[in-house]
This record gives structure tokens, C-alpha cells and sequence, in this order.
């Protein structure tokens, strides 16, 4: 009955629809003189729209209305509002112009080249996310935020304490670099946890390249790199909230504020999250998500100076308390084996700055210092690391004639790590000797402009190791663009990385296992090859973008751990052999006449090692790597200023690390971390969200092995463990959160 109803009321207001008199609103949509092609063109408080062709020429049929209110958007201009009068004549045409915009967030990159350029000048391809990007599905971190990006993975390494690192095209997450403001300030032990109080409210972008970057960005850049840009304050909004909570009682508020003083402007910045709730949903005894209080505070200062040089100061400190274990665990069981539980203290702080020197010429300093704490018991394994980085840069960055943009630069980085474990143990034993490790650095690249359709870049890196020597990473990259709608690149670089084991492989920590080194590690080395074609579509009534890449990297000396022939051991090695990342990831945006807009991304990668051990090569299959994934923003917007945003990520099956007889599947399932959100925008800044996240409920089964005997009191019972399990939480390819609600609330305030 009630579905007749609703038949009948919708084909009466369709009748209604079409039996009102219909109109043509015509126009084109140009910047200085140039049509803009892709444009859209909508008319607000309705459903009609249309995007420009190529010769920037739009037709909208309206209903019959005298004046109309059109929003003009496109990529790398403003967004123009304009109130219109229909046409005296069928000929009449409206010509509206847009503005270049001169630091647009979707088009201006840096970390390909080290320098401001536009993305689709760039000779190397470079990924973006935005703040109005991870919005849509609101997170209390940048590391669930960068999942938004194809090909990316934020991988959780433990069900216990929810560590986890970063994963680009299937490599782990050692492999690559996380840059703030350019600089090297998430590495090494503070990898796991580096991009966890990094406060959204700061964030103007985040880039993504992958591939290695080595030539520019020297160690542990070998994989691709993830650089965080902060805000410019002077751009900033004066007061900026973002505040919500979920069903499961997580609590998340991020907030900043500008200020002014003299010639300096700064920009305050304070994220917090806590939970304190523990769940155990999927009954194993363990808490599903790891209980956590963390504060991090932001400060940027930007300093007003002649002729418009650069000055900037940044400091940053985070503290953090997370725990995961047994329901019943508390604080006084830390370090006991009567109730297990993984409990990590973390200290950090920051220091940022930038200065452009008072000369004719371009000249950039910059420099960092970063120093890490941790105090953490994984059940009755201590760990106690201090990590200190030093890095200072200085670069000229220098334009010869019209064709040639010329970088030459050298850097100082110097790494001091202490722990309490036989990382950082004498040759003989008896005592502890803390790693110093100083790396000096020159680098030279230079972007040739070889005609108006052709760019070729070439790059060069020497570092100097104490322990390894001399190390080379050259690179080159070429760009082909024989009109504004298709775009060709191609580049091979190199990469190395100096391994500290204990700070970046958890697995190394957690589940009572026994590392075991066989031999002096020597640093990896990597060799990347990358395709990429970008091709724009106009049309009638919508516009595509399309952006797809073919990539290879070879590894060498690649450290391998052996969880397969101990259950109770982890041995490392340099691999006897090679490794080996290659796939093709395609992404799409569509932006149809209507309000509707559709981000798509699709990944398809082989990611694995050859080992000679014997003369009997074996081909082992990377771990958390799936052979296919992809992502999805659908993003729809209502009259009013309501919008419907659903977005996922999705993937194939993956390898997991499973035990020998082990009852659990080697590969998990296919699935999708789905989620939506209806929000609200209001005329003085507020904005209202919410929504529900893991829509479909999808939760991991069988996360931890052993779950009733976490300290492995009785694995040796032939009758109770006739297949010798052990403890083991590693067993990870989904979060153990399932559906839950969210509600939130944003502010802007600007001039």
C-alpha cells in the first residue's frame, strides 16, 4: 500500500515537473581571455547544472524563473557566484569570469621537486589530500585520514596496542618517509605513532608521492613519501573548531586560533582525543580498540620580513597514554605476568623553522629537532627508547634564463637512539652503547622546460655513511603534455634506507616472541620505475579526470623476517635474494552537471621477495599486501546547504602471518570499511555532521591466537594445545571496531 502511495505521488510530481514551461540559460565561462573548459555551472536551489565544453560554452534547461542565482567552480580558479536575469533573447549570452587561483590546494605541490610548483607542471606525479577531502569522513587522526588516498595503507601491526605504520603500494610501513613541512620529523621510532597527534586543524595538505626519493630526501625515503603541510597563519581562519564523539564514546577536539603581533603572526593549534570505555565485542577477553589520552599542541609562527623572504617557526609537543590488553588490566599490572596488557607512555617534542637569507639570490635554510620518549611494557617485555634527530638543510634554489630551474643543496642529519635492548648493546655484551649516527648529504636537480609541451628533471643525491660509506641515489623524471588535456610522465629513481631495527618493526616487541639477528644488516637499496597518464575529459553534462600509473621497484638487501620456521622467534637477515613492488593504480573524478561528484581509486599490485637460500629460490608473498584494493568518495549536495558524503575503502585478499597448522585462514577475505555522513553548512561558519561509520559491520575473525594464555604459561600441554600455538596478535588485516555512530560540529571564523 505504502509503496503505491509513493508511486503515485512520484509520478504525479513529475507530471508536474514536466508541465512547467522550460527554459535555456546559455553562457561561457573564461579567464583572461581563455575559455575553461570542465567548469561547472549550477544553478542554486535547484537540480540543474551543466559543465563548460571545450570552447567554454554552457546550456542549462530551467524552469520558467526571472532571475536566477549560478555557482561557477573550477579547478585552479575561485569559485564565483553570480545572480543572472533571463535572457531578453533566445541569443543572449552571459560571459562570466573566473580568477586564476595563485596557490590553489588541489595544484600547488612542493614535495616532488623541493620547490612550489603547479601539480600538473610537476615532472613528477604527486597525490593531495585535502582537509575538505578527509572531512567527509571525519577521523580523530591524519594516520586513519591518509587511507583516503589509493593505494595507501594505514596498517594496524597489532590487535593489542593498535600500533600500526604506513603502507604505500604494499611495502611496510619502514619504507616510507613522513615529512612535516619538508622536514624528516616522523621517522624511525616515532613512525608508529608520528602521525597520530598531528592536529587536523593545522593540516593545509597533505602530498603523497610514491616511489622512491631519495635524491632529495636521502634515507629511509625508499618506498614514497608522505609530506605534511601546515597552514601559512597569515592565511589561516581567526578561530577554527572541530569537535565530535562517536557511540563507542571516543571524544575528539581540534581547535586553533590566529594572532597577531607586530610583524609576527602565529597560528595555535591543539588536538585531543580520548577513550576511556573499554569493549570487548567479539568476546576474546581483550579490549577491541586500545584506550587512549593524548594531547598534542601546535605553534606556527610567521614572521613579516623585506622584499616578502620567508621566516617560520614551528613547535610541536604530544603526550600520550595508550593501553590494550585484558579486560581487567589496569596500570598496576604493568610489567606483571598475571593479566596481560601493552602499555606505551610517549613524549615528544618539535622544532620546526625556515629562513630565507637576506640576499639577491634564493637561498633557504632550514632546520629540525626532534626528540622521542617512550615508556612502554608489552606484558612483561620492557621497552625504553630515546630518539633524537638533528636536521639541518640549506639549498639555492636559482632560474637560468627561461628554461632552467636549478636546485643545489646540502644537509646534516644526525640520529642519536638509545633503547634497553641488544640493539643498542656492546659487540661484547656487557654494556649498553647507544647509537650515534651522523649522515651529511649534498644534492643538485635541474627542471629543463625543453619546449611548452616537454619537461625533463634530473636529480642527484651523495651521502656519506660511517658504516656503509658512500651512497648514491641519481633520478630522473620527464614530462610530456601535448595539449591541457592529457599529461604523460615518466621517472626512475633510487632509494636506501639505514635500518634501525628495533624502532620500526613492533612485531619485534609484541606476542612474547625471542629476536634472533644472524648476520651485520647492511642498508637496502631500491630501484623504481613509474608511468603515469592523466587524461581530461569534458563533457556535455559532466567532466572526467583520469589518472593512471604503472610502477616497479626492485629491492636489494631487503631485511626479512623469518616468523615461519619458530613460532616462538623473529629472525632477521638481509634477504638473500630480492624483492619486488609493481602494480597498476587508476584514479578517477567525475564532477557531473548536477551536484554530484565521484572520487574512485583502484589498485592492483604484486608485491613479493625471491629468497635463494640453498640454490633453492623461494617466492614469498609480501605480508599485508592485497592484490587488489581501492577506494571511494561519493559526495552529493542538497538544496540548503545539506550534503550526503559516502565514502570506503575496500580490499582483496591479503597474506597474514599465521602460525605452522595454523587453524586461521593464510589469506583473508575480501571487504569494505564503508561509511556516511549528512552534514549541514550555516552562513556564519558553523557547520553540523554526522553519521555512521563501518556501515556494513564488517570485523576480523580469529584477531588474537591464544587469547586465554597470553604469557604462554601452558603451551607445552599436549592435551590442550596438541599443535604447540603461542600467544599472537599480529594476525591483523581489519580494525576490530564495528558500526558506531558519530556526531560533530566544525567552526570557521575569517576576517
Amino acid at each position: 500500500m505504502v509503496k503505491s502511495i509513493l508511486t503515485v505521488l512520484g509520478f504525479v510530481s513529475c507530471m508536474v515537473l514536466f508541465g512547467q514551461q522550460k527554459q535555456i540559460l546559455k553562457g561561457r565561462v573564461m579567464a583572461a581571455g581563455t575559455p575553461v573548459s570542465g567548469a561547472t555551472v549550477n544553478v542554486e536551489q535547484t537540480r540543474f547544472g551543466a559543465v563548460t565544453d571545450t570552447a567554454g560554452y554552457f546550456n542549462i534547461a530551467v524552469l520558467q524563473k526571472e532571475i536566477f542565482i549560478l555557482k561557477i567552480s573550477a579547478v585552479g580558479y575561485t569559485t564565483v557566484t553570480r545572480q543572472v536575469k533571463m535572457q531578453a533573447t533566445a541569443d543572449s549570452l552571459y560571459t562570466i569570469e573566473l580568477q586564476t587561483v595563485a596557490a590553489d590546494l588541489s595544484e600547488i605541490v612542493v614535495t616532488g621537486t623541493m620547490k612550489e610548483v603547479s601539480r600538473m607542471q610537476s615532472p613528477v606525479p604527486v597525490e593531495v589530500i585535502t582537509p575538505k577531502l578527509f572531512q567527509k569522513n571525519p577521523t580523530p587522526s591524519l594516520f586513519e585520514a591518509i587511507g583516503m588516498v589509493n593505494g595507501v595503507k594505514p596498517q594496524l601491526n597489532c590487535n593489542v596496542c593498535n600500533t600500526g605504520d604506513i603502507h604505500i603500494n604494499g611495502m611496510e610501513g619502514p619504507y616510507t618517509m613522513i615529512l612535516i613541512d619538508g622536514m624528516p620529523i616522523v621517522s624511525a621510532l616515532s613512525t608508529v605513532y608520528g602521525l597520530n597527534g598531528i592536529p587536523n586543524s593545522i593540516v593545509e595538505r597533505i602530498e603523497v608521492v610514491k616511489g622512491p626519493g631519495s635524491s632529495l630526501y636521502g634515507s629511509e625515503a625508499m618506498g614514497g613519501i608522505i609530506n605534511v603541510i601546515t597552514k601559512n597563519p597569515l592565511k589561516a581562519p581567526i578561530v577554527s573548531a572541530d569537535v565530535f564523539a562517536t557511540s563507542w564514546r571516543e571524544y575528539s577536539a581540534d581547535a586553533s586560533a590566529k594572532f597577531k603581533t607586530g610583524k609576527v603572526t602565529g597560528l595555535l593549534g591543539v588536538n585531543y582525543f580520548n577513550y576511556q570505555h573499554p569493549a570487548d565485542k567479539n568476546k576474546d577477553g581483550f579490549t577491541d580498540l586500545t584506550l587512549q589520552d593524548r594531547i598534542s599542541v601546535f605553534n606556527k609562527w610567521n614572521i613579516e620580513r623585506k622584499d616578502n623572504r620567508l621566516a617560520s617557526l614551528a613547535l610541536r609537543y604530544v603526550s600520550e597514554n595508550r593501553w590494550g590488553g585484558q579486560m581487567e588490566w589496569d596500570k598496576n599490572w604493568r610489567g606483571s605476568d598475571s593479566i596481560y596488557g601493552e602499555s606505551i607512555y610517549t613524549k615528544r617534542w618539535e622544532l620546526i623553522g625556515m629562513y630565507q637569507l637576506p640576499v639577491k639570490e634564493k637561498i633557504m635554510a632550514q632546520f629540525s629537532y626532534n626528540r622521542h620518549q617512550q615508556d612502554s611494557w608489552y606484558g612483561v617485555i620492557p621497552y625504553m627508547a630515546e630518539q633524537q634527530v638533528l636536521f639541518a638543510q640549506m639549498f639555492w634554489d636559482k632560474q637560468w634564463g627561461s628554461r632552467h630551474n636549478f636546485l643545489l643543496g646540502g644537509s646534516y642529519r644526525y640520529t642519536f637512539y638509545d633503547d634497553n635492548t641488544p640493539a643498542t648493546t656492546s659487540a661484547d655484551g656487557l654494556k649498553n652503547a647507544a647509537a650515534h649516527t651522523p649522515l651529511p648529504g649534498i644534492f643538485v636537480q635541474d627542471e629543463w622546460m625543453i619546449n611548452e609541451k616537454s619537461t625533463l628533471l634530473a636529480g642527484y643525491r651523495y651521502d656519506y655513511n660511517e658504516h656503509h660509506g658512500n651512497v648514491h641515489s641519481p633520478r630522473i623524471a620527464y614530462k610530456f603534455s601535448p595539449n591541457s588535456r592529457n599529461t604523460l610522465r615518466a621517472s626512475f629513481g633510487t632509494g636506501y634506507r639505514v635500518v634501525n631495527l628495533f624502532t620500526e618493526d613492533h612485531a619485534a616487541l609484541t606476542g612474547a616472541r625471542q629476536v634472533v639477528i644472524t648476520e651485520a644488516l647492511d642498508p637496502e637499496r631500491s630501484y623504481n620505475g613509474n608511468l603515469n597518464y592523466v587524461l581530461k575529459i569534458p563533457m556535455h553534462n559532466a567532466f572526467v579526470g583520469l589518472d593512471v600509473t604503472g610502477f616497479y621497484s626492485y629491492f636489494t638487501n631487503k631485511i626479512v623476517g623469518d616468523f615461519d620456521t619458530d613460532p616462538g622467534k623473529i629472525i632477521y637477515d638481509n634477504l638473500k635474494g630480492h624483492a619486488v613492488s609493481r602494480g597498476v593504480a587508476l584514479n578517477a573524478d567525475v564532477n557531473f552537471a548536477f551536484p554530484l561528484k565521484i572520487l574512485a581509486g583502484i589498485t592492483y599490485m604484486n608485491v613479493y621477495s625471491i629468497e635463494d637460500r640453498l640454490n633453492m629460490p623461494r617466492k614469498n608473498i609480501q605480508l599485508n599486501a592485497p592484490e587488489w584494493s581501492g577506494n571511494f568518495v561519493v559526495s552529493y549536495s542538497l538544496p540548503y546547504q545539506f550534503a550526503i558524503d559516502f565514502t570506503g575503502k575496500w580490499d582483496g585478499p591479503m597474506r597474514l602471518p599465521v602460525l605452522p597448522n595454523d587453524y586461521r585462514p593464510e589469506y583473508s577475505p575480501w571487504f569494505c570499511i564503508a561509511n556516511l555522513q549528512l552534514s549541514k553548512k550555516f552562513s556564519n561558519g558553523l557547520e553540523l555532521y554526522g553519521g555512521i561509520k563501518n556501515l556494513f559491520n564488517f570485523l576480523p575473525e580469529d584477531p588474537i591466537m591464544r587469547p586465554f594464555d597470553p604469557f604462554n604459561k601452558y603451551v607445552n600441554d599436549p592435551v590442550t594445545n596438541p599443535h604447540g600455538y603461542t600467544f599472537d596478535p599480529s594476525y591483523n588485516y581489519a580494525p576490530l571496531q564495528g558500526i558506531r555512530s558519530f556526531l560533530g560540529m566544525r567552526y570557521n571564523l575569517f576576517k
